[in-house]
């Protein structure tokens, strides 16, 4: 098999070609043999145009990440070298892409880059928070502190994205699932009910005409839904991605739902404030900086712009609490909780019980509604077969009470 690999000689030249080897690591093996730092090494069928393409969608999940993290920190706890432990990770690591960018870290480092600035090359999978966590572990002499931090809030992040994803599932499956056989019966039951009322000539009720149009409209333009309905689907997402302005309505609209908002959003978000900046100050930032790398990686434009303006007040002498005060999309729990910790010195702890606060209440939430969705559903279902009674089955029954 030929792998190509781009590589740096002893003397720092930059060296390309490719070597013929059975396996990754025996290509791996060969050219470090040679005395190359290798920065790439990929198969030479990876330049095709079907792999160019598979590319697109390859991706580090969270579970990846976590798992790096975990494993990287017992390395280097070990007394493993640096080095040695992301050569060892790359080796073992199922995730191809993520294997190839370990593999590029570890020629990097190897090379003479400070491992914060060799994560930050790939900023796609390592985010600032990721890379500020490991320069503070790296300016403190704790980098196996910063690795088992960034483990635990992965975890935890996983945890509840997970849960997030549960509790949503299962009402947009049902939900999905109740209007695709509305539709099936619009398109295939309807029309043989009713046609037997239009041959009567009897007075239909306003409720009947109005299914036998609404039938009438989804055999005849079905297709002209499905793709206004598709294309309306792309330019939401577009825009939300694309456009600021489009983004920050969005996420303004999300945490003002009326149930999700506030019991749901809100709590998701103030939890990854106050998760980011325990984490972060406990890690060794000043409370600028942390705030700064929370800004970014929330998710949220409105509560980005909240902490940006936190961090800009505690700049000139401000404090956090006065700052959170100030909006109303911040519990008063929160900047009173903010407030203690800033008098006593201990503002990580408060943060960190803060975060584990609201991971319950959003636990307790996701539990509560996952209950109180069955009962909706059902009533939702009555009243669509109750519609189809008195539209369809009611006219029926009149029609041969009269004969």
């Amino acid at each position: 098999m030929e792998f190509n690999y781009i590589a740096r000689t002893k003397q720092g030249e930059m060296q390309t070609g490719a070597v013929e080897a059975s396996s990754r690591n025996s290509a791996i093996e060969t050219l470090q043999g040679r005395g190359l730092v290798l920065l790439d090494l990929k198969s030479g069928r990876s330049g095709s145009i079907f792999s160019a393409k598979l590319k697109i969608f390859q991706r580090v999940k969270m579970k990846d990440l976590t798992n790096f993290s975990r494993q990287l920190a017992t390395l280097v706890s070990a007394q493993v070298p640096l080095l040695s432990s992301l050569q060892s990770l790359s080796n073992q690591t199922e995730n191809e892409y993520f294997r190839e960018i370990i593999f590029e870290v570890a020629g990097d480092v190897e090379g003479g880059t400070v491992f914060s600035k060799a994560l930050a090359k790939h900023p796609k999978v390592f985010s600032d928070f990721f890379v500020n966590m490991i320069k503070a572990g790296e300016a403190s002499g704790g980098l196996e502190a910063s690795l088992n931090y960034l483990a635990d809030y992965l975890e935890k992040q996983y945890d509840l994205n997970s849960k997030i994803r549960g509790a949503l599932t299962y009402p947009i499956f049902i939900l999905g699932a109740f209007v695709l056989i509305v539709v099936l019966m619009m398109i295939m039951v309807v029309p043989k009910l009713t046609s037997f009322l239009k041959e009567s000539g009897q007075e239909l009720p306003f409720t009947t005409k109005a299914l036998i149009a609404l039938s009438n409209f989804l055999i005849d333009w079905w297709w002209l839904l499905g793709m206004a309905l598709a294309a309306g689907a792309y330019y939401i997402v577009h825009a939300i991605r694309t456009s600021p302005v489009a983004r920050e309505r969005w996420d303004t609209l999300k945490i003002h739902l009326p149930v999700f908002g506030k019991k749901v959003f809100q709590k998701i978000y103030i939890t990854r404030i106050a998760d980011n900046l325990s984490t972060l100050i406990q890690g060794g930032l000043s409370i600028l900086q942390a705030l700064q790398v929370t800004s970014e990686v929330v998710g949220n434009v409105v509560y980005q712009k909240i902490v940006s303006e936190a961090k800009e007040e505690v700049r000139v002498g401000n404090t956090l609490s006065s700052s959170f005060a100030k909006h109303k999309e911040i519990p008063a729990l929160v900047t009173q909780m903010i407030a203690t910790g800033e008098q006593t010195g201990s503002l990580d702890t408060i943060l960190k019980k803060l975060g584990q606060f609201y991971n319950k209440e959003v636990d307790n939430t996701a539990a509560t509604m996952s209950q109180l969705i069955e009962p909706i559903l059902i009533l939702m279902i009555g009243g669509g077969v109750a519609i189809l009674v008195s539209a369809i089955l009611m006219p029926i029954y009149g029609v041969a009470n009269s004969i």
